[in-house]
């Protein structure tokens, strides 16, 4: 199964997340068009078949999820000057 980028499961969530706060669900037809996309999207993106798995699944695969990644220590440790000339 294809992954998609960090980036765009964030960019998906964040997407769906201001559709559903500003009432999608019960706004006009084009709004809920779209919150049905972004949701089928994520479940394509995410190899899931429920909105809130694709959710669950998303944020997991995004930097920092999970205890054992250490994408974020590893983007600050490169980002010090290196000292020792």
């Amino acid at each position: 199964m294809l992954m998609a980028h960090p980036a765009v499961l964030k960019d998906l969530i964040a997407q769906y997340e201001a559709l559903t706060l500003l009432g999608a669900e019960e706004s006009t037809p084009q709004a809920r068009q779209r919150l049905a996309d972004i949701s089928y999207t994520l479940c394509v993106a995410t190899g899931t078949k429920d909105v809130d798995m694709a959710l669950i699944a998303a944020r997991h695969r995004l930097s920092g999820a999970r205890p054992e990644d250490d994408s974020l220590l590893q983007a600050a440790a490169s980002a010090e000057p290196v000292s020792g000339v």
